[in-house]
């Protein structure tokens, strides 16, 4: 799964998605949008008025959302039910 987050330079909301993504173990990809005018063109563009932009295969969303990492966090960790059952078909 690609996680994309887009920064800026000196923005406290984008270094705590990123410490809060790195705490809860999700791999993303930062790109820095002072340096891609065409990609915060875009982003504007498409809505996005504030930074970090998180983007996911099925959410996006801008600023620091901790819940909504938390979210991404749950779906990307297999339950423990799924467990279970793997466990009991070896």
């Amino acid at each position: 799964m690609t996680v994309t987050v887009f920064t800026k330079p000196q923005c406290q909301q984008c270094e705590a998605t990123k410490r809060r993504l790195n705490e809860r173990g999700i791999t993303f990809e930062t790109v820095d949008l002072s340096e891609n005018p065409e990609t915060l063109a875009q982003l504007v563009h498409a809505g996005y008025r504030q930074a970090p932009v998180v983007i996911t295969p099925d959410a996006s969303w801008s600023g620091y959302r901790p819940d909504l990492i938390d979210e991404l966090a749950e779906a990307l960790t297999p339950s423990r039910t799924s467990l279970a059952v793997v466990g009991n078909q070896a």
